[in-house]
């Protein structure tokens, strides 16, 4: 059966995932991406670092967001979003921080349990996974839907 998640359905999916892909265009290419995030029922937050990307979310705010949960193909869940990219500064910037790190840090396990680890490396990919630039999506509309047998 075919269908329309509810305002509550679409809200539990948001807020229990945490990678989304984030669609954008430079103004003759569309893109997407996978992206870590958090919801907090307003906004999603993320971060990133300069690049490709971050040019082309500056030029052309417009975006769209998409997370789903698929258990198999006759059982899924999706939503999609429109919105406002905005890159935060100073005050906002750490509070966003705070909201996705406290979200995303969570669910990693500890570089203690996994053996032969170089702790080069490790430190390496720690501050690969922090980006300096914080942003965060105005939600402008949602929807979602869901197949289930």
């Amino acid at each position: 059966m075919l269908g329309k998640l509810s305002v509550e359905e679409i809200n539990n999916l948001l807020t229990s995932q945490v990678v989304g892909r984030l669609g954008y265009s430079d103004g003759l290419q569309p893109y997407i991406v996978p992206v870590t995030y958090c919801y907090d029922g307003k906004y999603i937050y993320g971060q990133t670092g300069e690049g490709a990307k971050l040019s082309f979310l500056r030029k052309n705010p417009k975006v769209c967001f998409e997370v789903d949960l698929m258990l198999n193909m006759r059982h899924w869940h999706c939503v999609l979003i429109t919105g406002i990219f905005e890159e935060l500064s100073d005050e906002e910037s750490d509070k966003a921080r705070e909201i996705l790190f406290g979200k995303v840090y969570s669910l990693q396990t500890s570089t203690t349990i996994h053996y032969a680890v170089d702790s080069a490396v490790t430190v390496q990919e720690e501050s690969n996974r922090i980006k300096k630039i914080m942003y965060r999506i105005k939600v402008l509309e949602l929807s979602g839907r869901y197949e289930r047998e």
